[in-house]
């Protein structure tokens, strides 16, 4: 993927696409012959460093603004579609629409979202229902049902709850448990002992007393509790994975029936809680870390009833404070902001409610979006990208020297079966039974959060529906579902600021889009964890034994290349964990380079703006990540990401990529020059 988080995929809002009206204008003066000026630094030199090199201008000349964590390419474009999106909302808030359609749940959403004097007023009170509930408690029992009933709206206490498709019965959804329950970003942050890392620990402590202390605690009181919830988190944490042992879809599959994970934690009446939860007729789940689970039982048995009311409390008022009266909107982003992030200060507010929206109704945004900002002849533009990529992939599967025929008809058979999503969805999500309103804010977000979880629980039984998007169109993003084997490719996805895609040429395109993004996601399904999910999505193993180990003995190569990257003070990046994004990279690379060289562009072998095709391919795919992050955002990821930092996503591959030394005649004298014995070859 780009960048995705999944909630279980958490989406991020990101960006648009082209229009056809208003139609896309080229910024002042850029042509296809010079845009790419904007962007390198010719005082660097490519073999040094390939990066700066390609984007080192376009960095010295954007700083980082104030409201921001990060600036780059993902910004620039999400800039232009929160302005879109903006005129979308003030229309529909204005409209006066009936009751009841998308306009006026659009309309009402923005209202409520901009209406800061009744958030001031209202203060907690939104959350009164949820408090009291949490303050009823008087048994271990009422804690499990309280865990229950805030996961429906939202609220992640004490472990991860979703449903997804079983992954070795692709064809059936299920319940899957997962580890979390912790505030902090991964499980780490609780035990590294670096300068920075201790201080995030501190500042989290003082964050979570000051919150409480704003819900009417006593300030002492407010310290002891969040000590409290601070060591419970850290026992949870204590028995959570690392990032890098999440990786195993195998050592993360273990199955159970609803009595056999009861079985696994006694204290929790997992019946009772699928029952709250609105779940019926189950009778699978699948957990992801058992000893998880034990430490889940271990703490219903060891705390008190109070000390889960104050965990509770907390997990709720954390899950909601950005959207509530200022105080408690500004301790937030203090902490979440400021501390694990450097952002000095709040993005307008107009932005963050666009965010939320985007989160709690994007299909419905994404339609509208769509019929006012979409081209159908862009569309097909990439429709026809996609298939010359998987040609490409083909072919490059049939020349390798390292697997056996066996494994590559069915390496073949699955890739014949990729489903390509492109663009926006055939069947648009059905939100007539959500409802907003203009009374609360939160009360609007909690019953989106609601809605979203009746919407997943009700595919529990039913055929799984292959042609869903869980990403909306207007998404700079992309991902690969193992589970259907697709690909899914917004319309926001293509866009290179500021150029519209007319004025941009296939070496630049196919680079950008066809490398770094329909490349890399087909590679997704042949990568370490994807290669071990067959044709039909299941996990099951298609390699013979000696290909696999071949495979792997491979990955390892990009593993050590990557453990000896150094990306702030000491900070290495995590080989391991990240090894599917970097196979994905170098492999998108790879298979977009193949599907360019059949382009006319490619050979004709045209100069445009100094530099011949192949150079143009190389700059095109560095321009699908220039940008800059923070130092604190950059330690936060390298802990939390399984994606590089942006410059290795464009060094990190390129130095294994043969036609790249051709292209800007890397020496061996040169910093980033690699022995061809010693360039990583997987696919």
């Amino acid at each position: 993927m780009k960048k995705i988080t999944f909630v279980f995929l958490s989406i991020i809002i990101a960006f648009t696409f082209f229009s056809c009206k208003p139609k896309q204008k080229a910024s002042a003066g850029l042509t296809a012959d010079n845009f790419l000026k904007e962007y390198i630094d010719t005082t660097v030199r490519p073999g040094d460093d390939f990066f700066k090199y390609s984007m080192g201008k376009w960095v010295k000349d954007n700083p980082i603004p104030e409201t921001e964590n990060s600036w780059g390419i993902w910004k620039l474009v999400n800039e232009e579609t929160l302005t879109r999106l903006r005129e979308i909302n003030e229309e529909a808030a204005s409209a006066k629409a009936a009751k009841g359609t998308n306009e006026q749940k659009i309309g009402d959403w923005w209202y409520t979202g901009m209406d800061t004097a009744a958030i001031e007023s209202q203060g907690i009170k939104p959350l009164q229902p949820e408090l009291d509930m949490i303050s009823n408690i008087k048994t271990t029992a009422d804690v499990v049902i309280a865990v229950a009933s805030l996961q429906t709206i939202g609220v992640s206490a004490l472990c991860g709850i979703y449903p997804g498709q079983d992954e070795m019965n692709s064809a059936k959804f299920v319940i899957h448990l997962y580890q979390g329950g912790i505030g902090l970003p991964d499980r780490d942050y609780y035990f590294d002992t670096d300068g920075r890392t201790k201080n995030i620990r501190e500042e989290y402590v003082k964050h979570v007393a000051k919150m409480l202390t704003m819900m009417g605690q006593d300030s002492t009181q407010s310290k002891t509790d969040a000590a409290t919830i601070m060591r419970m988190e850290t026992d949870l944490a204590k028995a959570s994975r690392k990032l890098a042992d999440l990786r195993d879809p195998y050592a993360n599959y273990n199955k159970f029936s609803v009595d056999g994970v009861s079985k696994l934690t006694p204290s929790l009446d997992w019946k009772n809680f699928f029952e709250v939860s609105g779940v019926k007729d189950i009778d699978t789940v699948i957990v992801g870390q058992p000893e998880f689970f034990k430490q889940v039982e271990k703490s219903l048995k060891t705390e008190s009833v109070d000390n889960w009311k104050t965990y509770l409390r907390w997990n709720l008022i954390n899950t909601f404070a950005d959207k509530l009266s200022s105080n408690f909107d500004k301790q937030n982003f203090y902490f979440y902001g400021t501390v694990l992030n450097g952002t000095k200060a709040q993005r307008p507010r107009w932005k963050r409610v666009l965010d939320d929206e985007e989160n709690a109704m994007g299909f419905m945004l994404g339609q509208l979006y769509v019929q006012k900002y979409y081209s159908p002849k862009v569309k097909a533009r990439y429709d026809l990208m996609v298939d010359n990529v998987l040609a490409a992939y083909k072919e490059r599967i049939e020349k390798l020297d390292w697997m056996s025929d066996s494994t590559k008809q069915k390496a073949y058979a699955k890739l014949g079966t990729v489903m390509k999503k492109v663009g926006y969805p055939d069947k648009w999500r059905d939100y007539s039974t959500l409802e907003i309103d203009r009374s609360s804010y939160v009360r609007n977000a909690i019953r989106a959060n609601k809605w979203a979880t009746d919407f997943y629980l009700a595919k529990i039984g039913k055929p799984v529906d292959r042609t869903e998007w869980e990403m909306t169109p207007q998404t700079w993003n992309a991902y690969y579902n193992p589970s259907n084997n697709e690909i899914v490719l917004p319309a926001a996805a293509f866009i290179v600021p500021g150029m519209p895609d007319s004025l941009v040429d296939d070496a630049i395109m196919y680079g950008y889009a066809a490398g770094s993004t329909i490349g890399h996601e087909i590679t997704h399904g042949f990568d370490d964890q994807g290669s071990q999910f067959d044709d039909q999505g299941n996990l099951k193993e298609w390699w013979t034994k000696e290909d696999r180990e071949k495979f792997q003995q491979r990955c390892q190569g990009i593993i050590n290349q990557f453990n000896n990257y150094v990306v702030l003070d000491s900070l290495h990046i995590n080989g391991d964990a990240t090894q599917g994004e970097n196979i994905a990279d170098l492999g998108g690379m790879l298979i977009g380079l193949d599907a360019f060289k059949k382009t006319d562009q490619y050979k004709e072998g045209k100069v445009i703006g100094g530099f011949t095709p192949l150079q143009r391919y190389f700059l095109g795919f560095a321009l699908s990540w220039y940008g800059h992050f923070r130092d604190a955002t950059i330690a936060m990821r390298v802990k939390t990401d399984v994606h590089s930092p942006n410059f290795l996503r464009v060094n990190g591959p390129v130095v294994n990529v043969d036609d790249w030394y051709t292209a800007f005649n890397i020496q061996p004298t040169d910093k980033m020059y690699v022995p061809d014995s010693l360039r990583v070859r997987i696919w």
